[in-house]
């Protein structure tokens, strides 16, 4: 994503100073979002005359005051809403040196997903008080976290990486006052935001206006501490074992394929184990400390998962489609459970009657003893269970095509459950001549072939289309569609939907054949797999807790990012 900063400056009742720091800014060309949180008249119209002045300042007016963390949560909003990667948060009273500016930003460019602050290097300006009060925040911070990476959480000059913060605000509570800064820090370094810090001169102007309430936010820093103390004691595993196994960096631009397989085949087959000798229930609850293990400690899949909800969300303009930390719990749980009903469906478990398949005619229609034909799914509800099912009764013979290397270790606990599990399971890490040919005597037998659609190639970079899906162009690899049209045989979109107990066969054809004239065959292969996209987007947007693609789904395909790296 490319990086796109703009500033955020929160104000109350700085209508002294707001406008200096305005024109410090200027020379940046960045727009600028303004928080009026409820000030007085002569404040608001300062910043009407100022809104005119310069027309890359935005002013937002909260219609009372609520606080510093309140206003900077509507910024971030409108930020995220705007378009904006991230917000340089800037006080209005000119105590932030603007000239530390560009270092902040090449920082954030940098490391884009890091929260990067202004680390603090005081004149004699600084009142005293405020100087010990934050040595004491310092002490508690380092508590809170279980580390001394983070230097300085007070100080209000930083540049917030939107992706993570807009996920944080809309999953839970953050300080709304003077607490905001140091709380909403340590909650991003919970949630795996690296913290990096730039050193910056801070000066307190002698006539200036000071928001601090001795009291009332003395008060507030100390219930906050509380919180973070014992919200701590509950993450201290996870803290812990971050600092004892540092999370290796990982591009979130990477190739699927090139993401190491979770978990061991050891633990699996535990898990199945339990399955066997104590059943579902059982299983069902040494399943969850096993997913929010691989929750916690996966950043890369948390935020993907993040990410795919609000914009199914956003899509759909359906406000009970499900958002936030616990719907992305729910859709990690989902796919535990989609892996038990894999092995299963496999091991004769789950009864064909729990498979509702009501077009299941329509794929016998178009096949016969001769004319086998294509099932293209994608990793979205649980096509395998369908499979596994769909042995015992219907008179066809399925094939899966699958990425077996990526899936080694399921596949090492499949076989020792069933041995013959892996009968009809035919590996595709190299498509080559022979293997075509190998499908196309499977076709001419009537056999049906499953594969899925949804994942770009691993060995044939480039051979893509984009695809607009959930309001934005996504890589679709050509393969399976190219396929069909090399075989001559029908294609149809298919995709296991777990409701309730029972699973949901959702089939659709997308065409009988794809052979045509050769100037055609471009046409025809995107109008193909448009129609497989509408459909994924369809179940995706009806189902989607069961959507299991735990990567930026929307990331250029490898040649594309080559080619615009070079431009």
């Amino acid at each position: 994503m490319t990086f796109s900063p703009c500033f955020l400056i929160p104000i109350y009742n700085h209508k002294d100073s707001i406008g200096n720091t305005l024109a410090s800014i200027a020379e940046f060309d960045l727009p600028c979002v303004v928080v009026d949180d409820g000030g007085d008249e002569p404040t608001k119209a300062v910043l009407a005359a100022l809104e005119q002045q310069y027309e890359w300042v935005r002013v937002i007016a909260l219609p009372q005051n609520s606080g510093k963390g309140a206003a900077c949560r509507e910024g971030f909003l409108w930020a995220i809403e705007n378009g904006f990667t991230h917000a340089l948060q800037i006080d209005a009273d000119g105590q932030h040196n603007p000239h530390d500016i560009p270092a902040l930003l090449a920082a954030a460019k940098n490391s884009p997903d890091a929260l990067v602050s202004g680390c603090p290097v005081y004149n004699d300006s600084v009142p005293r008080s405020r100087l010990y009060g934050r040595y004491i925040t310092h002490f508690w911070v380092w508590i809170e976290t279980l580390s001394l990476q983070i230097k300085d959480s007070m100080c209000g000059f930083r540049a917030y990486p939107l992706g993570e913060t807009g996920r944080l605000i809309r999953d839970g509570h953050i300080g709304e006052r003077m607490d905001f800064d140091t709380d909403i820090m340590v909650r991003l370094y919970w949630r795996g935001v690296p913290v990096e810090f730039v050193p910056t001169a801070v000066n307190y102007p002698e006539d200036g206006v000071s928001n601090f309430d001795v009291w009332k936010d003395n008060l507030r820093i100390s219930k906050m501490h509380t919180r973070l103390f014992f919200g701590m004691l509950l993450r201290s595993p996870i803290l812990l074992w971050r600092k004892v196994f540092p999370k290796k960096p990982v591009s979130k631009d990477q190739h699927w394929a090139s993401m190491e397989e979770r978990g061991s085949a050891i633990g699996i087959k535990t898990l199945m184990t339990i399955y066997r000798w104590l059943g579902r229930w059982p299983f069902y609850i040494a399943l969850w400390p096993v997913i929010l293990y691989f929750y916690l400690s996966n950043a890369n899949a948390r935020q993907a998962s993040h990410d795919f909800l609000q914009r199914v969300a956003r899509h759909s303009n359906n406000p009970d489609s499900p958002t936030g930390m616990g719907a992305s719990l729910r859709q990690f749980y989902e796919f535990g459970l989609s892996g038990l009903d894999k092995l299963a469906a496999w091991m004769g478990d789950i009864k064909y009657d729990r498979l509702i398949f009501p077009n299941r005619s329509l794929l016998l229609e178009n096949i016969s003893p001769t004319k086998g034909a294509i099932l293209v799914s994608a990793h979205l509800g649980n096509v395998e269970a369908c499979r596994g099912m769909a042995f015992g009764e219907a008179p066809v013979t399925i094939n899966a095509l699958v990425f077996t290397e990526h899936a080694q270790k399921f596949n090492h606990v499949l076989k020792s459950m069933n041995q013959d599990s892996d009968v009809n399971i035919i590996p595709l890490t190299d498509v080559s001549p022979a293997t075509i040919v190998v499908l196309k005597e499977k076709i001419e037998r009537g056999e049906v072939l499953v594969i899925v659609g949804d994942r770009t190639s691993v060995t044939a970079e480039g051979r893509v289309h984009y695809i607009d899906f959930l309001g934005k162009p996504a890589p679709i690899g050509q393969g399976p569609f190219i396929m069909a049209m090399l075989l001559g045989c029908p294609i149809f979109s298919l995709f296991g939907i777990r409701q309730g107990k029972e699973y949901h066969a959702k089939l659709d054809l997308l065409a009988t054949s794809l052979q045509c004239p050769r100037s055609q065959r471009e046409a025809k292969l995107k109008q193909v797999m448009a129609a497989y996209v509408a459909n994924l987007e369809k179940y995706a947007v009806a189902y989607p807790l069961q959507w299991f693609n735990f990567y930026n789904f929307w990331q250029s395909d490898r040649v594309v990012r080559r080619q615009t790296e070079a431009e």
